[in-house]
Parts: C-alpha cells; sequence; structure tokens
C-alpha cells in the first residue's frame, strides 16, 4: 500500500470514528438555594421578558410563581 493509500484509509477511519461518536455530555450547573437566596425569602428571574418569583416557604419548599 502506499503512503499516499495508509494516508487516505487513515483519514476515512477518522472520519467514521467522528461520525459514530457521541455528542459530548454538557454537564448542568448546579447552585445551591443559599447561594440564590442569601438572606432573601425571595428572588426574582427574568426569562423572556417575564418576571418570575422565586420563594422560599417557612417549610423550606421552593414556589415559583409569574
Amino acid at each position: 500500500m502506499t503512503e499516499k493509500a495508509k494516508t487516505l484509509v487513515t483519514q476515512t477511519d477518522a472520519s467514521a470514528a467522528q461520525e459514530s461518536a457521541p455528542p459530548p455530555v454538557r454537564q448542568r450547573r448546579e447552585v445551591t438555594s443559599t447561594e440564590l437566596f442569601g438572606d432573601s425569602r425571595e428572588i426574582n428571574i427574568r426569562h423572556a421578558d417575564e418576571i418570575y418569583t422565586l420563594r422560599r416557604t417557612n417549610k423550606g419548599k421552593l414556589i415559583l410563581t409569574k
């Protein structure tokens, strides 16, 4: 096999491996409620030009309202 043929086979094998490889896994960002709230019981979240309120209840539950 010529060097040119070997290079072509190697490139073809690499291309096939890239096509069959699964997409990279994106890790979700994790934030603690303490980081979000600090000393507050409520925070406002802006999403798609809307304001949502995330509230922490006395029992430690979270309530999201529009």
